[in-house]
């Protein structure tokens, strides 16, 4: 199915999966709506990205996914697709893991995500169809030591994306979770010790990989859907 001329929310869209997922839907001749925290990085976005618009600020805002919305309908007059992808991870035992950082990842990764994402089904659904996407992880359908609260949040992203596909079963919306494993991004800039080499993946996925998952899904005729699409380092075991 063609995707020219559709328009695309995506949250985390100044680096990392949410980007590589606008220049991927961009080339297929969507048009964007971004947002993030850094305004200057966006603008660098929407200069060089066609049909871009981009809009600021905190994704747990509870006015941002209305924004979000009302700036696709005054640019482009439509939305079609609703990408959740902004996140934080937050990871450590039981004594030393950052209890504030915690509840930010919380904060972001479960109650921001959910509010987009039922504002977004929301307008979708009187339109009459749309495309949700929510950026899971192979760690919501699994967890491990040091990293069960990241775990948590993606699990509940996971039962989500459930519900609202039964939900909405008959509507027009579909609703798709992508669920990679390592992605080398900016969600790591912080550690000390970068993911790949404590889990000893020398070649984790890049953005570009999950990208083409979500643009596979996205790309199915209206009576296919794609609920989940797990995508990991081929020599990830877990």
């Amino acid at each position: 199915m063609t995707l020219m001329g559709k328009v695309a929310v995506i949250t985390g869209g100044t680096s990392g999966i949410g980007l590589a997922t606008a220049e991927a839907l961009s080339a297929k001749g969507v048009r964007l709506v971004l947002h993030g925290r850094r305004r200057e990085i966006l603008d660098e976005h929407a200069a060089r990205l066609p049909g871009c618009a981009v809009l600021d600020g905190d994704v747990g805002d509870p006015e941002t996914p209305g924004r979000l919305i009302a700036l696709a309908m005054e640019r482009f007059g439509r939305m079609d697709i609703a990408f959740s992808n902004a996140g934080l991870i937050a990871s450590g035992p039981v004594e030393t893991i950052d209890l504030d950082a915690m509840s930010e990842m919380i904060r972001v990764n479960i109650d921001a995500a959910f509010r987009f994402a039922y504002t977004a089904v929301r307008h979708m659904k009187a339109a009459g169809g749309g495309d949700l996407v929510m950026t899971g992880s192979v760690f919501g359908t699994k967890v491990r030591p040091n990293a069960g609260a990241y775990a948590a949040t993606k699990y509940a992203v996971e039962a989500l994306c459930e519900a609202l596909r039964i939900e909405l079963a008959g509507s027009g919306v579909r609703v798709s979770v992508v669920e990679p494993g390592l992605v080398r991004t900016d969600l790591h800039r912080d550690h000390a010790v970068r993911p790949e080499v404590v889990q000893n993946i020398p070649q984790p996925l890049l953005p570009d990989d999950v990208a083409r998952a979500v643009v596979f899904a996205l790309e199915q005729p209206p009576h296919v859907l794609v609920p989940r699409i797990m995508v990991l380092p081929s020599v990830q075991p877990v």
